[in-house]
Order: C-alpha cells, then sequence, then structure tokens
C-alpha cells in the first residue's frame, strides 16, 4: 500500500543556500542515484554563525549502562505505558527525536532514545563501530529496562540497527517495527545490488569528514532536509541543531559508522521480521534514495506497509512531524 503525503514540488536546479563556494561540490547520495549526476554544490564558506556548546552534561546527570566491552551508552527514559524506542540517524543523537518523544510521551507511551556508541553523550568508541555492535548495544539496553511489547523506530542508519537488533535479539520483546528513510536492504552498489550507490559516493563523505568535519557538518543538513528544493527556504535554526548533535559525536566513531551504514547487507534481517512493520520513506529523500531501500524492503519484509510521501526530505521527521507523528500514532495503535 503505498500513501502519498502532500508536499512541495521538488526542483533540483534551485540552490537557495547563500555563500555557496561553486569550486568545490560535496557527494550526496541522491545527486549520483537519480542519474549519475555531479554532486550537490554545497559547501560553504563560512562558518556557523553564532558560538554554539557542544558540551556533554555532567555524567551524574546522565543515564546511561556499560556494555561488556566497557562502552557507556546514553539514553533517554520517560513515562510509563508501551515502550516506543527510537534509533537516530547518522551522525546524530536521540535530540533528533526530541519532537517524537514529546508526541509520544503526551499520548500515554514510555518514549525512550539513546545515543548509539561513538554519537552524542555515549562513549566516543574507537572500535566497535558496526551494526552488529550497534545491535548488541541495543539488545544489552532492552534488557537493562526490561522492555516487553516494544515497538522501535528506527530512521537511516537507525533503521539498520533496529533492523538487526529485532531480527537477532527481538524474540519475545518487540510488537512493531517502523522504518523510515532507513538505509536496508543495502546502500552500496555490488553485483547483487546493483542499484546501489557507487563506493566513490561514501569514500566523499569519508573524506569531506576527515577534512572538515565542522564543515561537512554545516552543509549536510542542506539535502538532508531539502533545503535546497525550490520552495523549502532554510531553517537555520534545523540546521544549527543538525550541526550541534554531530559535533557532540566522536570523529572516528562516526567515520567507520559510515562503511557501518552502507556496506552492511540487511537482506537476511527483514527476511527473518515477522511483525507489523512500517516502512516510510520521502520520495525526494537525496541521502537514501527510496528506490534502493524502502521499495526493496517492503518485498523482504513478511509484513510490511509501504508508505511513501511525495516530494518529502530524509529528514522529514523533523520538517513534516505534524503529518509523520499522526501517521506513526495510527499504526501504533493499529491492531
Amino acid at each position: 500500500m503505498k500513501r502519498h503525503a502532500s508536499g512541495h514540488e521538488a526542483d533540483p536546479s534551485t540552490d537557495p543556500i547563500k555563500g555557496v563556494d561553486e569550486g568545490r561540490r560535496l557527494l550526496v547520495t541522491a545527486g549520483i542515484a537519480a542519474a549519475g549526476a555531479a554532486a550537490l554544490p554545497l559547501t560553504a564558506t563560512s562558518a556557523p554563525s553564532r558560538h554554539l556548546s557542544v558540551s556533554p552534561p555532567r555524567k551524574d546527570d546522565m543515564q546511561s549502562i556499560t556494555t561488556t566491552d566497557g562502552a557507556e551508552i546514553f539514553y533517554k527514559d520517560w513515562g510509563s505505558g508501551q515502550p516506543i524506542v527510537f534509533h537516530h540517524g547518522w551522525p546524530l543523537c536521540s535530540d533528533d527525536w526530541d519532537t517524537q518523544l514529546l508526541y509520544f510521551l503526551a499520548h500515554g507511551y514510555r518514549v525512550i532514545a539513546h545515543d548509539r556508541r561513538g554519537h552524542g553523550r555515549s562513549s566516543h568508541t574507537a572500535t566497535g563501530n558496526d551494526m552488529d555492535t550497534y545491535a548488541r548495544d541495543v539488545a544489552a539496553l532492552a534488557e537493562h529496562l526490561d522492555l516487553r511489547d516494544a515497538i522501535h523506530v528506527g530512521h537511516s542508519t537507525g533503521g539498520g540497527e533496529a533492523a538487526r537488533y529485532v531480527a537477532r535479539h527481538g524474540a519475545g520483546r518487540v510488537a512493531k517495527l517502523v522504518l523510515v528513510g532507513a538505509v536496508p536492504p543495502q546502500m552500496l552498489r555490488t553485483p547483487a545490488n546493483p542499484g546501489g550507490l557507487p563506493r566513490e559516493t561514501f569514500d566523499g563523505l569519508r573524506k569531506e569528514l576527515a577534512a572538515s568535519r565542522a564543515g561537512f557538518y554545516w552543509t549536510f543538513p542542506v539535502p538532508f532536509y531539502g533545503f535546497n528544493r525550490a520552495g523549502n527556504p532554510l531553517s537555520e535554526p534545523i540546521r544549527m541543531n543538525w550541526w550541534r548533535q554531530g559535533m557532540m559525536g566522536g570523529a572516528k566513531a562516526q567515520y567507520d559508522c559510515i562503511a557501518a551504514f552502507s556496506e552492511t547487507d540487511f537482506t537476511e534481517d527483514l527476511k527473518q521480521i515477522t511483525m507489523p512493520t512500517l516502512v516510510m520513506h520521502g520520495d525526494d529523500d537525496q541521502i537514501v534514495p527510496i528506490a534502493d531501500s524502502a521499495v526493496l524492503s517492503a518485498k523482504l519484509l513478511r509484513n510490511a506497509t509501504l508508505k511513501v510521501y511525495a516530494g518529502y526530505p530524509h529528514g522529514m521527521c523533523t520538517t513534516h512531524a505534524d503529518t509523520i507523528n499522526p501517521d506513526l500514532l495510527a499504526f501504533f495503535r493499529g491492531g
């Protein structure tokens, strides 16, 4: 089943962002995925316009668990009722879900969101930055909190993490799954995945991160939220919040995570998942192109509903929360 939500007309030729250096071009997935086009011209010449503090809170103010390899995983756990676990995207943290956390808390749910290892306020790990370990970390958190009948919602990289957790560790604990703009089945082009993105795309991301993480994270929110589309003006607060979250994490872990989200093959995970799964994707997602992700995932899952949102970007949970949140609620409450 497909549902097309209302959205603006996408015009890839228009970029409202000022101060762009036309001499440098960031490798962004949609440009290559659409037709092998050149990557978007997104590297800004100026730094963030005001100072942002990215210092983590004092450790004694934080809720966390310690994994078997010593990594501390920060989490938020608010409310009571049926638990919803939110898995954030790269290179962000649990703060990216704040709008959803407050919305579903108000609707009587227990809401939980963690910072993936190497991200946000969790340990800035040098090792273990891979999907198998991410899933084990979630399993440790679910056991620590004794989560049962939980709904797991994963965005982007978090969708891969959630799928692997549910397939390998979720027995007896998970009721439903939601994949939003998620990376499964696999992003990287391979002989078995000819519609994927070329390795050069992800090499470009690694190169940008290594050269200037702060600059890279200042430009990447533009296609992430579709701010380079006609009729979708830049929101500086949203952009700055994305940058803030990215800069909270560890550079090494975020660098490693590019391989984790692009190269991991989730095909067998998806085939094993039997519970009701909602697959949500914007058809103007410039980061995780829909044709090689949501469309294929919905076919591999045994009990999936696919909802496609016309004109919506990768970051639609933020830009279109007024549509996404009620649709999630309807799925949660459904039989």
